[in-house]
């Protein structure tokens, strides 16, 4: 467990765990709460982008004829395991921070 408490009262991996246990709205909601922990500020701006930008992908891949359903398979697949591999990172208080989508959490974390 992290010795370190987020604005919100809990110890920031429980924040950030609930940042994507919660995917999207979770990562929203404590954009929204934490005012100070750089930790739980970061896990959520990667939930909402990651976990926004899967839920675009699978509506735009309803439009593909043929391949569509097998496109949305795959991207179910990958939040699943991207949802876990956060969740369990973020318990162990690791900034595990994914390809492009970590980059730009990283960038406007930095702007705020």
């Amino acid at each position: 467990m992290s010795p370190f408490k987020s604005s919100t009262g809990l110890y920031e991996n429980v924040a950030g765990f609930l940042c994507y246990l919660f995917a999207f709205v979770g990562g929203v909601v404590f954009l929204v709460l934490e005012k100070r922990s750089r930790f739980v500020l970061f896990h959520a701006l990667q939930s909402v982008m990651l976990f926004g930008g899967l839920m675009l992908a699978h509506a735009l891949s309803g439009f593909l004829p043929v391949i569509g359903v097998a496109v949305s398979m795959l991207l179910s697949l990958l939040g699943v395991t991207l949802w876990v591999v956060l969740m369990l990172a973020t318990l162990q208080g690791k900034w595990l921070k994914l390809p492009w989508i970590g980059e730009l959490a990283e960038k406007q974390l930095h702007r705020m």
